[in-house]
């Protein structure tokens, strides 16, 4: 792997210094020489895959990224080694040699070699040795990575808060001596962290992670500057469409609230507007006059959830 100053430089924009830049022409004599050339966080970038990254998420429940690798024929991007997360491998043009070996703890599986040609598709679970070498023709692939969340975390935060809730005090002088100092006070603790345990909700813990991962996730923003200058003109019969893999999901507030969560943003609504936000939920297009509301409350809901990037204006 070429360090960073190898292949990239600096620049003034608007008399400001910025870094970092990619040097296009020292990246194409690497790529020449031999180099892989890495495009990262192309599931911020690339329209097909900011939609099909941002559909997975919500389908799994796990963050996702996507990366792309443009190898010169008869070389190898890495050594083998393993990723921390599950992969996806899309092989979209060229082909490429992959070596997987077995995961550790697995040595009754051999040495694997696979070849993958544009359109497939190869699935690498966490922690599996791998190394490819592109063939004859330049190869290009795009890995998926799955970064999972797991049961050890969502405890982890779920019981964050009953530990904050121990005073952050001095251990007691002389345990080095009397270790029972220790012992005595950590049981007092234990048993009282013990009861603030047990009163956890996990309904509630439940819905927090939710809450969390989904305002975690980034705003989806192409084409809301138009769609912002439409807002005035969207009327009962416009048709409007859900943006693909924009998170709308739905949490009781209290009786008479409901909070919707959007990705970056949370809005809180009246209860009763639900029926109008389940129909938005429930197909991929449509227009004001299918909401079950009154007119004027139709164009509020259908310009408020346009400006917030969930809908888009379809231009007829």
């Amino acid at each position: 792997m070429l360090p960073e100053r190898d292949f990239t430089r600096g620049a003034t924009l608007a008399g400001r210094p910025v870094t970092g830049l990619v040097d296009g022409r020292t990246a194409v004599e690497e790529f020449r020489n031999g180099a892989t050339v890495v495009f990262q966080g192309l599931h911020r970038s690339f329209p097909p895959l900011v939609d099909l990254i941002s559909e997975l998420e919500l389908e799994l429940g796990h963050p996702c990224q996507a990366n792309a690798y443009l190898t010169p024929p008869g070389s190898q991007g890495f050594a083998v080694h393993s990723d921390t997360h599950d992969v996806f491998v899309l092989q979209t043009a060229g082909t490429k040699q992959w070596e997987l070996h077995p995961p550790l703890g697995h040595p009754e599986h051999g040495v694997e070699e696979p070849l993958l040609e544009p359109g497939h598709v190869m699935y690498l679970p966490t922690g599996t040795p791998h190394a490819a070498r592109a063939q004859d023709t330049v190869s290009l692939h795009i890995t998926i990575g799955i970064n999972q969340l797991t049961w050890r975390g969502l405890v982890r935060r779920a019981l964050a808060d009953a530990v904050a809730e121990e005073p952050d005090r001095h251990l007691p002088a002389g345990y080095l001596d009397d270790p029972r100092l220790l012992s005595d006070g950590l049981a007092d603790r234990l048993e009282a962290l013990a009861d603030r345990l047990r009163s956890v909700d996990p309904a509630a813990a439940a819905r927090q992670e939710v809450r969390r991962f989904l305002t975690s996730r980034p705003p989806r923003l192409e084409g809301a500057l138009v769609d912002g200058l439409a807002l005035p003109a969207i009327t009962e019969d416009t048709l409007l469409r859900r943006r693909p893999g924009h998170p709308c999901v739905l949490m009781d507030n209290d009786e008479d609230r409901l909070e919707v969560l959007l990705g970056d943003r949370v809005l809180e609504v009246p209860a009763w507007i639900r029926p109008a936000l389940e129909e938005v939920r429930r197909r991929p297009e449509l227009r004001p006059r299918d909401l079950p509301l009154d007119e004027a409350s139709r164009l509020v809901l259908a310009r408020r959830l346009v400006r917030e990037g969930l809908l888009r204006v379809v231009a007829e």
